[in-house]
């Protein structure tokens, strides 16, 4: 059975408990009272608009680790930041402060890795190549972390989910959803450990016309198509708005996401949407 953490366990104390006090509820469950009455401290606006603007230089240069984003936010104000206090903000936003991986999904490594496959590869009609990644989007005092399976040929966003953890199953459950409207010649993600789990690779693996494609460790452009979704998806939806909670950024990038599909007009497509040329 799997042990569960701290902060389950805390989960399972009932303060108002007729029969089993505090004490001993935190004494059978392994935990410190001081740990049972911890209360996160909320993030304060100033450290909130930080981190947006972290978040919008890595967007644009995500080459950047920790002491260049620290450069160029102390050249765009007075007061100088800490290059510690930069690092430390960016783990929490799921942002790696090393050149130039971002965070998003951890290499495991006892998952198994594959090699990657499109190298010099001419992409010409829909469903030969899907790319997935993942992305952290910020909503009131927290983050949260939203992942999309991407047609490479048409930018079509064939499936996406929203989550608050960095849990494998809800990519396994945005991939289910994807391999429901078509099979791609070629899967292709990152290393992290959401995408090298067994439970995502036997989905794949299942159907044994796809070859599963992965980045080369610390090349985030070898994923670029779904990089420039994610680009297009921050400067267009989620930095124009204020999410207040979960729903609300659900909700609101649900219509984006139909727009984009839909009704956004690509320069690369000639004009045309992502769903005209991928059911064309």
């Amino acid at each position: 059975m799997k042990q569960r953490t701290k902060v389950e366990r805390q989960k399972l104390t009932e303060p108002d408990h007729s029969e089993i006090s505090t004490i001993r509820q935190c004494q059978l469950l392994g935990i410190s009272r001081s740990g049972f009455y911890y209360k996160p401290k909320a993030i304060d606006a100033e450290t909130r608009e930080l981190m947006q603007r972290i978040d919008k230089i890595y967007t644009e240069k995500p080459y950047y680790g920790y002491p260049r984003i620290t450069a160029q936010l102390n050249r765009e104000q007075t007061e100088p930041i800490n290059r510690k206090r930069v690092a430390r903000l960016m783990r929490i936003m799921g942002i790696q402060a090393i050149f130039p991986q971002k965070n998003g999904s951890v290499p495991n490594p006892k998952h198994s890795i594959y090699p990657y496959l499109l190298k010099g590869i001419n992409i010409r009609r829909p469903n030969q190549v899907w790319g997935t990644d993942i992305t952290y989007v910020r909503a009131n005092n927290t983050w949260f972390y939203l992942v999309a399976i991407l047609d490479w040929f048409s930018r079509y966003v064939i499936s996406w989910k929203l989550s608050s953890s960095l849990s494998t199953s809800f990519c396994v459950e945005t991939l289910k959803q994807a391999l429901k409207v078509a099979l791609p010649q070629i899967h292709n993600s990152d290393q992290g450990s959401q995408f090298t789990a067994n439970e995502y690779l036997d989905i794949l693996k299942k159907h044994q016309s796809i070859e599963i494609s992965m980045d080369g460790r610390g090349r985030c452009f070898d994923n670029i198509f779904t990089e420039r979704l994610w680009r297009t998806v921050k400067y267009e939806e989620i930095y124009l708005k204020d999410y207040q909670s979960f729903s609300e950024a659900k909700s609101s990038l649900n219509r984006y996401f139909k727009t984009y599909n839909d009704e956004r007009l690509h320069q690369s497509l000639n004009y045309q949407t992502p769903a005209e040329i991928y059911y064309s």
